[in-house]
């Protein structure tokens, strides 16, 4: 299968068809720069772009490079997701229901793509915007393939202090799920972290079938509230009594640095709740979201 891929994307490269990438000159096809296969999909890392080539459909995405004329050209992104993208649309419905046997079976791209994390850390030239979109992306990855180390399981907590083992190095350190999300994530203020990142649960919010992106990652992030909240299997909201997830409970302080925790749902609420509404939390449900 990898053998006819390879084959098929060399005829795309070369080729002066659908596939072909429109520039202002209509110069030559650039040189491929990286290329990386799964079962059924290569990926084409080029200068100023990626391709996506299926052998299902046997075809190039869309693709946007410097030369490509646009008239409000996207925000350029400093570290490119789309390998964790591919990963995410293929094994995650858009309910949140994650196929991790899939990702078994593609747990190599999986792995080169946290090592790619590792390989491209951010730094102080990165913004605020592009470290959420890589923080949160790593620790959705890591906690993907903590799973897969871990299969068969029906709950994450099954595994001995999941969010502790120092299995992913970025950079010149191993990280732990544990520091991602309360020495990173939680430091950069945006208690809307919690409804990025996933445990792998059940009550968590559902894993996004999408790689954050820096250009999208505020409205991401607010969608992804907005569902959360509303949804009635994790939260139910009336006027006068709101019961709420856990998760308003253990960060409750990340919720109430310009108010209270009833305040920051109401900007989210399709429901009005009145600020003296009854609080109390629902149990926590840690099985598998698969």
């Amino acid at each position: 299968m990898r053998t006819s891929l390879f084959l098929l994307l060399l005829v795309l490269i070369c080729s002066c068809g659908t596939g072909k990438i429109v520039t202002k000159d209509d110069g030559p096809e650039p040189t491929p720069v990286a290329v990386t296969t799964t079962q059924d999909t290569v990926i084409v890392q080029l200068p100023d772009s990626v391709r996506v080539v299926t052998a299902k459909e046997e075809k190039i995405d869309p693709v946007i490079t410097k030369d490509t004329v646009v008239s409000n050209p996207p925000r350029v992104e400093i570290f490119n997701h789309v390998a964790w993208n591919l990963l995410l649309q293929k094994y995650v419905t858009k309910d949140g229901v994650v196929n991790y046997e899939g990702f078994r079976l593609d747990k190599g791209l999986l792995r080169d793509y946290i090592a790619s994390l590792g390989a491209h850390m951010p730094d102080e030239s990165w913004s605020q915007e592009d470290k959420l979109a890589y923080w949160m992306n790593a620790y959705n990855a890591m906690t993907v393939d903590l799973i897969v180390r871990n299969l068969p399981l029906q709950s994450i907590k099954e595994i001995d202090k999941p969010w502790d083992q120092r299995l992913w190095k970025l950079g010149a350190k191993w990280y732990n799920l544990d520091e991602i999300e309360h020495k990173i994530l939680r430091k950069m203020g945006d208690a809307r972290i919690h409804f990025g990142i996933n445990c792998a649960s059940f009550s968590c919010p559902p894993l996004l079938n999408k790689a954050f992106s820096a250009q999208q990652v505020d409205a991401q992030l607010d969608q992804l509230a907005r569902d959360f909240i509303n949804d009635p299997r994790r939260n139910m909201i009336s006027e006068d009594r709101v019961r709420l997830s856990k998760i308003f409970s253990w960060f409750s302080k990340d919720f109430k640095t310009n108010g209270t925790v009833i305040e920051y749902i109401s900007k989210y609420s399709e429901k009005t709740i009145n600020p003296n509404a009854r609080k109390s939390f629902m149990e926590y449900d840690w099985s598998l979201n698969n």
